[in-house]
């Protein structure tokens, strides 16, 4: 941060803490330790930001996760400097700062002018990536300079500390339709679509090319596909030169070599360097009123133009154009696209693409030159407008569109959920009507679910009597459940704390990992627990993290080991054994790990039984106060032979309960099944 601490309100600090303003007012007079003002000005009250911030950690009041609370800081701060110097000027300076940390390598704190613009001159002579930003007022280069640095410390390298500025642009002011801003869905979706990985040439290296690369979203998204960015050629054109230079910048904390960036002030990107083998871009944003859709054809024409033999690139624009009804002229620029073979999918997107402007419609085109012979004279025409890009949808289209690129259209091949393969033939005969699906392809979805219902219902009724006899397998063997608990005479146990258990070296406190969202997928190597599968909420196999993602991204997370006890204390108490390990617990959940090896050592079961039955691990409803920590709740403290006692009958509950489970799932398929077949009349009950 620069050198005067961020001053905060007290509005402010509710903002930061996640509360209603009046919660701050009780915690100032309710808590002695509660900071005091630094400065009165007018009528407000200003506190120093980081003391508060240190405070809210300490404390664990309010509803941010501890780990949050310094980058909000930062975010704040970030946002009071934009108010005092501009958005544009601020990030163009910090980011600048970014560059020339990444470029020779050296820390930024407490540098002078003077050796802040020898470093300048000597990196940057010909001024490509920061030289202009950075002499311009060397003052305010000075003073941001630390800021710079410790955005690097917090992000580990300039790269991540630049993402983090980039990711926090739209909070600080740096909107408008020249800026470019897709969800975050549709950005993981035009990168799957790319597919960069698949495009990198036999010698390893990729050129990869947007016309319009706004703030290069997705030339940073694809080169952070890839294995190893050095590898990579970028080339980029921009209008604004602000945003140009920004892209170049990106690019260059991104890992692209110096030689092998070129982004360029304009509408024509440099192809001296290379032919791209990816093309990913959006085009340029105008308001309907004055947007012209034959205008839009042409530049996906043009871009079609500088596709080679087997390229792809990859189109999002205003759906009006790309899927639309056209008028005659509109309509034969679209029909020379479609005959001229390069057109490999089309989709209509669903609404919120471009979360700053609702209202604008969007859809995506793929091109491919000389696509495999079986998709050759056919388009794949998909619409999920209805549909959201989460749960799994876009991954789903993802995968339409990369096995039709990979396979084209042949009985027997892959059945795209969300479209149908469409012959251009058929859609010069719809000449100007939109490009939307014939038909639904659900309707052959469930037409084939249909077929198999009877077999699925009968396989299912097979798993069921398999688990009621291994169920009665272990009733025989077992006999009844007979745990032989019986009320206790003499004196209650002494009660310990859950945080004098962990001084006892009897349990070990792990805390859970932050994984962002994008990393979670319906499929990977490594299960993700949270709160919601914790409390039941979520099922504990529905959300996981690819093993190669997890380490690369996380590379100082571990995973869980067999036994731990992965708990919650919000939005209420919750407590389960990860029997397997091998785990991934995603933060605000924790693990509380036995220590088999201790004195007077606990079990998992018994554990997880103590911490559910335990009063005090719950909230009164309309509580101020927080929730108390783990560590302040209150177990007995049970006698190692009664540990094993009760581990014992925990055990046997724990086995019958499997087994019951088993039954109830195939319970509920022949029941789901049975219901959506009766529902759609392709099911009926034989006569005896």
């Amino acid at each position: 941060m620069p050198s005067s601490p961020p001053l905060l309100s007290l509005s402010d600090i509710a903002t930061l803490a996640r509360v209603q303003r009046p919660v701050v007012s009780t915690w100032r007079r309710r808590y002695p330790d509660f900071p005091a003002p630094v400065a009165e000005r007018g009528n407000r009250t200003w506190f120093d930001g980081r003391t508060i911030a240190d405070w809210l950690t300490t404390t664990g009041l309010g509803n941010t996760p501890a780990g949050e609370i310094g980058p909000e800081l930062v975010a704040h701060g970030l946002v009071r400097l934009a108010e005092e110097i501009g958005v544009q000027r601020l990030v163009s300076v910090l980011g600048a700062l970014l560059c020339l940390h990444h470029m020779d390598e050296k820390p930024l704190a407490d540098i002078t002018e003077d050796a802040l613009l020898d470093r300048v001159e000597r990196m940057d002579p010909e001024d490509e990536f920061f030289r202009r930003e950075l002499v311009e007022d060397p003052a305010l280069s000075a003073r941001l300079a630390p800021l710079a640095e410790e955005l690097v410390e917090a992000a580990y390298t300039p790269g991540g500390a630049h993402e983090h500025l980039m990711a926090h642009r739209h909070r600080l002011g740096l909107t408008g339709p020249d800026t470019g801003s897709l969800s975050p869905g549709l950005r993981r979706l035009i990168v799957r679509v790319a597919d960069p990985l698949g495009r990198v040439r036999d010698d390893g290296t990729l050129t990869v090319a947007d016309p319009h690369a706004l703030c290069g979203d997705l030339l940073h998204d694809v080169v952070a596909a890839l294995d190893d960015p050095s590898d990579t050629t970028a080339l980029a054109a921009e209008r604004s030169a602000f945003l140009a230079r920004l892209t170049r910048r990106r690019l260059e904390l991104s890992g692209v070599p110096e030689l092998g960036l070129d982004v360029q002030e304009g509408d024509e990107l440099e192809e001296r360097l290379a032919d791209p083998d990816l093309i990913v871009t959006t085009l340029p944003y105008q308001a309907g009123e004055s947007r012209s859709r034959a205008r839009v054809l042409e530049e996906v024409e043009s871009i079609g133009d500088l596709l080679g033999e087997g390229c792809t690139a990859v189109v999002v624009g205003p759906a009006d154009a790309l899927v639309g009804e056209l008028d005659a002229r509109e309509a034969q620029i679209r029909s020379r696209l479609l005959r001229s073979g390069l057109v490999e999918s089309v989709t209509t997107l669903p609404g919120g693409a471009d979360p700053y402007r609702p209202g604008y419609g969007c859809a995506m085109w793929t091109l491919t030159r000389e696509p495999v012979s079986a998709a050759r004279g056919r388009v794949l025409i998909s619409d999920i407008g209805a549909r959201s890009l989460e749960s799994g949808v876009g991954e789903a289209l993802a995968e339409d569109i990369l096995l039709w690129r990979r396979e084209g259209h042949h009985l027997g091949g892959h059945d795209p959920r969300y479209g149908l393969s469409v012959t251009v033939k058929d859609l010069e005969e719809r000449f100007g009507a939109p490009l939307v699906p014939p038909g639904p392809p659900v309707s052959r979805i469930l037409s084939r679910t249909a077929r198999d219902r009877p077999a699925l219902i009968a396989e299912a009724e097979a798993r069921l009597s398999e688990a009621e006899s291994e169920a009665r397998s272990h009733a025989d063997a077992r006999g009844p459940l007979r745990g032989g608990l019986v009320r206790r005479v003499g004196p209650a146990p002494e009660r310990v704390t859950v945080g004098n258990l962990v001084r006892q070296k009897r349990i070990v406190p792990v805390k859970g990992h932050r994984i962002a969202a994008e990393h979670i997928e319906p499929r990977g190597q490594f299960p993700v627990l949270g709160p919601d599968e914790v409390l039941g909420r979520a099922p504990r196999d529905g959300r996981w993290i690819d093993q190669v993602v997890f380490a690369v991204e996380y590379p100082h997370a571990a995973l869980t080991e067999p036994g731990d006890v992965v708990y919650t204390t919000g939005p209420e108490f919750g407590a389960m054994i990860d029997h397997e390990g091998s785990s991934v617990v995603a933060f605000p959940a924790r693990i509380l790990r036995v220590n088999c090896e201790a004195r007077r050592a606990l079990t998992p079961r018994v554990l997880t039984l103590l911490l559910e039955g335990a009063s005090s691990a719950q909230r009164p409803a309309r509580a101020v106060r927080a929730p108390r920590g783990v560590g302040e709740i209150a177990l007995p403290d049970l006698h190692p032979e009664e540990v094993a006692r009760l581990d014992a009958v925990l055990a046997g509950a724990e086995r019958r309960r499997a087994l019951l489970d088993e039954q109830y799932a195939e319970l509920d398929t022949i029941r789901r099944l049975s219901s959506a077949g009766f529902s759609d009349g392709t099911l009926a009950v034989p006569t005896t």
